[in-house]
């Protein structure tokens, strides 16, 4: 129900919206009949909450026209204001002292705002159908057919994601003695893997020593894995 009368109330924002002005949106209710709407749209009436929206809508053309005048979709931050101000309606307690008007702004402004940081950050997400070359015979080449040509790019991403968790689990659930003799004999920190007896040999300690360390720091990591 809710979402049938804010598609029909985005649809009259976008006729008022592409008639012109603020001056086309219903006028500002008095203190007096906003204190009285609120006080039956907190009983559950829906043609009070209804006529709050309605009667705050020029508050979301305000903002949108002062401060993204120059944006080229203005009507979608009219909807996306409009949201705010649905929410500002709802959770708004005229008792804590404030303007209504004050709060709803900030409700819009958060709202836009919101809008705005999610398409920046799906902006920076990369598709894999987007064209970055073309081959020889002038054919677009996509990061998919990058990846396609790639056949056991799954079983890397898998054994990527398995050192990664075992790097974590070396910091944090093997002692120092037990850390390093996992790195050396695996090659975990960048270096070739050694045998037991080189790294007893490193560490100044017997090979059997190393043999014990190992197999129960190994123990310790299949517990987590």
């Amino acid at each position: 129900m809710f979402s049938f009368l804010l598609s029909l109330l985005l649809g009259a924002v976008h006729f008022l919206l592409g008639i012109g002005t603020t001056q086309n949106f219903p006028p500002p209710l008095s203190k007096e009949e906003e204190n009285a709407a609120f006080a039956a749209a907190r009983k559950g009436n829906m043609e009070a909450r209804e006529k709050l929206i309605l009667h705050n809508l020029r508050l979301v053309s305000h903002i949108v026209r002062k401060y993204y005048g120059t944006a080229k979709n203005q009507e979608d931050l009219m909807s996306i204001g409009t949201i705010g101000l649905v929410k500002a309606v709802d959770t708004f307690n005229p008792e804590n002292g404030a303007r209504f008007a004050t709060y709803a702004a900030k409700c819009i402004q958060n709202e836009i705002l919101m809008h705005f940081r999610a398409r920046k950050k799906l902006s920076a997400e990369v598709s894999i159908n987007e064209t970055i070359d073309v081959d020889r015979d002038g054919n677009p080449l996509t990061y998919m057919d990058v990846i396609a040509t790639e056949d056991n790019i799954e079983e890397e991403l898998d054994v990527q994601a398995k050192s990664e968790t075992v790097r974590r689990l070396l910091d944090n659930v093997l002692d120092e003695r037990a850390r390093q003799i996992i790195l050396l004999r695996y090659g975990l920190s960048g270096e070739a893997p050694r045998t037991q007896r080189e790294v007893a040999n490193m560490l100044g300690i017997s090979r059997s020593y190393v043999s014990r360390i190992e197999k129960s720091a190994l123990d310790t990591l299949r517990e987590y894995c």
